[in-house]
């Protein structure tokens, strides 16, 4: 069952608990059953991490569509070029993704649930905040508001002055952003230093990995993105630099 089955199936709430759970509500404690039979400890884990993750990104881009006070058609279209959701599905995230904009409540208890779930995989929480900047730049620029919100986020799951720095200007476009800054070093840095780093982060946002680690398939496409532009940013330290 893809993850959108599994959410959408109405066991989310009941697996989840907490305010991402509670915002979904809980209905199909029979599937949630399933996915917990013995011997499955492992799968059912697995694929609460996928529920939370794909839930955070619906809730929190809701929550994130308050910040420049309207939600475009191209933020929408982002949206769905994000998540590859199912023609039969639109209807059901889109009411979700409503209900989450509705809600009076902030978005802060969401982003700790999430932020305590993957906290030992940090590279799934970026690639979180990756979807979000995807939506947030989809009208042709990351209103002052949504950059406001999403570093919050970032603080909120943990990540430093100087990693949100790197996510950010990742996030302008391999062809936009510093490459040296997307590669999280500075420009004096050694040429052994920056062939470090650049290898440490293709480790840590390799696909695979990412969905070893919780990141369900369906967002496959844009961890290859992400990896693309860590990438680009190497080739054009290793052009400016001479680097073999």
């Amino acid at each position: 069952m893809s993850v959108w089955g599994k959410i959408l199936g109405g066991a989310a709430g009941f697996a989840l608990g907490g305010p991402l759970g509670a915002l979904i509500g809980a209905a199909a404690g029979h599937a949630v059953d399933k996915l917990r039979a013995p011997g499955r400890e492992g799968e059912a884990e697995d694929a609460t991490k996928g529920i939370a993750f794909t839930i955070a990104v619906i809730v929190l881009g809701a929550k994130m569509a308050k910040a420049d006070g309207q939600v475009t058609r191209d933020e929408v279209a982002a949206f769905k070029e994000v998540f590859r959701i199912p023609p039969d599905e639109l209807k059901n995230v889109g009411r979700l993704f409503n209900q989450a904009r509705k809600d009076a409540g902030g978005f802060e208890p969401y982003a700790k649930q999430i932020g305590r779930m993957f906290r030992d995989n940090p590279a799934v929480l970026e690639e979180l905040l990756d979807g979000l900047f995807h939506i947030a730049r989809a009208d042709g620029v990351v209103h002052e508001g949504e950059l406001a919100y999403l570093e919050q986020i970032a603080a909120i799951f943990g990540f430093n002055a100087a990693d949100w720095d790197r996510i950010r200007a990742g996030n302008m476009g391999p062809d936009q952003g510093d490459p040296f800054e997307i590669l999280g070093m500075s420009r004096d840095a050694s040429d052994d230093e920056i062939k470090a780093a650049y290898r440490r982060l293709v480790r840590a946002n390799h696909p695979d990995r990412l969905i070893a680690q919780g990141m369900p398939a369906e967002f496959v496409e844009l961890a290859n993105e992400k990896l693309a532009t860590i990438n680009v940013a190497y080739d054009r330290v290793r052009e400016l630099r001479g680097i073999n």
